[in-house]
């Protein structure tokens, strides 16, 4: 071997240990992974490529040219994921605390334009103390490029955020423009101002973990999609996503095979409860009608009376949009109305088809929800939908009242196939407040006017609590015994295989933000 072939050698070797053995170890004691383990685990075995092994920062300020280390803080290049091309990078917190650098942030720019000149995945796995401090703005105008090509590869290629360290302050913005975040519970969080600020200006006492943990973002914000108990849970919940969608959004997700023989389900004919006030677990519906073990919820412990998430119907990915009876009795509130939107759009962005189960007794209604917005926020569930060009079909389960009967997916706002099951209630609001409002004088002077409600109530149920009115007017295609509903949806969404929209030219729609 030559003395430049060796040379070679010796720049590969020192770029593999990152900051050292001393601050692996670190690392390994926090309970984490270092960048270049993560990689070995997310990617097909012998897959990755790396680019920019080399690269080292231009400070010159405090000291910093006698400290430098290659690669800079930040491991990146592409590979494949279950032999699917994707683009990544992973953040080296052992190399100068993963802090974000001007040619650190290039390099992660490198890969994303990488990514979207050839239509495929971004997967960012963060573990970072923040903007590199010795760096001053050029490392803030680091962070400000790699949100502009975020935002300019939204809608284009789906876009993965793992963060698995810190993420404070600016840093956080680039994981909220992608489409999905995952944290790790314990060794992961992320917030704009930390505990010390908190504390200063509020005068609030909190920890980071309970300030902007892996739970915290799942249950109280939202900000994350998935929390995972350790890093190797994380990175195989990103295997899994990947599978549901295209590689870009010219593409369709990959289809799996299938072979169907009886697509009945009887048990569908006995799920729902009789009392109509009683609540069900949607999923239970869920898991009847779509193929075994194929759901992959999203936002689990977020808004939990709206359920959605990733399935497969006959071996295709399709997108779930689901009122939870289970919780809050389904009601659409300001947190649901935001998660269920946010779904929908990124599954129209990425050729997704939508299936909506429909139970909604309408929106929640109080001083919390009106004066925090709930008429914006359930405008964008409802734009999101009239947005959508996607193949979009919706079953009625049990109620549909008021405007979100509309809201929900309904056939006056796009959806190509409306069904319901027989005891389905499509109606302004229930039969007994229906009546309370209709009837109140004739009832005020009857002899006996506890009698009188209950007729009432029913006479108002047997003529509109029921689908057929729908039904009549076309805005139900079908009412359905519930155990066929498999077999509709799958006949359904092949004939929609095909579909085309032509929306009106613009430059963008102005979302009610």
């Amino acid at each position: 071997m030559d003395k430049k072939t060796e040379q070679l050698h010796r720049k590969i070797e020192e770029a593999l240990k990152g900051g050292g053995e001393n601050r692996i170890q670190d690392q390994h004691k926090k309970g984490k992974l270092t960048a270049r383990e993560r990689l070995h685990f997310l990617l097909d075995e012998g897959s990755f490529e790396e680019i920019g092994m080399f690269v080292t920062h231009r400070s010159v300020d405090f000291g910093m040219e006698k400290d430098k280390f290659l690669g800079d803080g930040v491991v990146t290049g592409y590979g494949l994921i279950n032999k699917r091309l994707v683009y990544v990078f992973s953040q080296d917190f052992t190399v100068f605390g993963g802090s974000l650098s001007e040619t650190h942030a290039e390099k992660i720019c490198r890969i994303m334009d990488l990514a979207m000149q050839n239509g495929a995945p971004l997967i960012g796995l963060n573990d970072s103390g923040g903007a590199r401090i010795q760096e001053g703005v050029v490392s803030l105008g680091g962070y400000a490029d790699i949100f502009y090509k975020n935002t300019m590869a939204s809608g284009v290629i789906p876009q993965i955020s793992a963060v698995m360290g810190p993420c404070a302050g600016g840093a956080v913005y680039s994981p909220a423009i992608t489409d999905f975040i995952l944290m790790v519970e314990n060794t992961s969080y992320m917030f704009v101002t930390g505990p010390n600020v908190v504390k200063t200006v509020t005068h609030e006492q909190v920890s980071s973990e309970e300030l902007g943990g892996a739970v915290a973002h799942a249950t109280k914000s939202g900000v994350t999609h998935f929390a995972c108990g350790n890093e190797i849970e994380a990175i195989e919940n990103i295997r899994r996503l990947l599978t549901y969608m295209p590689q870009n959004c010219e593409e369709n997700a990959p289809s799996f095979m299938y072979e169907g023989i009886d697509e009945s389900r009887s048990a569908l004919n006995t799920i729902l409860p009789e009392s109509i006030s009683q609540p069900y677990d949607i999923r239970d519906v869920i898991n009847e009608v779509i193929d075994k073990e194929s759901f992959l919820e999203v936002h689990k412990d977020f808004a939990e009376n709206m359920v959605v998430g990733f399935s497969r119907l006959a071996g295709r990915s399709i997108g779930i949009v689901a009122n939870q009876p289970a919780f809050l009795a389904g009601v659409l509130d300001i947190k649901a109305s935001v998660k269920a939107a946010r779904f929908v759009r990124f599954c129209d962005s990425f050729n997704i088809p939508l299936l909506v189960f429909e139970d909604v007794p309408g929106f929640l209604p109080g001083t919390d929800q009106e004066w925090n917005a709930i008429i914006s926020h359930g405008a964008k569930l409802l734009y999101a939908f009239c947005e959508a060009t996607v193949p979009r079909i919706t079953v009625i389960t049990r109620k549909a009242y008021g405007g979100a009967y509309d809201v929900m997916n309904s056939k006056h706002i796009g959806a190509d196939m409306n069904y319901a099951w027989p005891g389905a209630e499509i109606a302004v609001m229930g039969a007994k407040g229906a009546a309370e409002i209709i009837f109140k004088r004739e009832i005020g002077s009857a002899e006996d006017p506890e009698a009188k409600w209950l007729e009432k109530e029913k006479e108002y149920s047997d003529i509109f609590a029921n689908p057929y009115r729908a039904a009549e007017r076309g805005f139900i295609d079908e009412v359905i015994e519930p155990a066929e509903t498999r077999i509709k949806l799958i006949k359904a969404f092949k004939m929609l295989e095909s579909k085309v929209v032509n929306n009106p030219r613009k430059k963008h729609g102005n979302i009610p933000l």
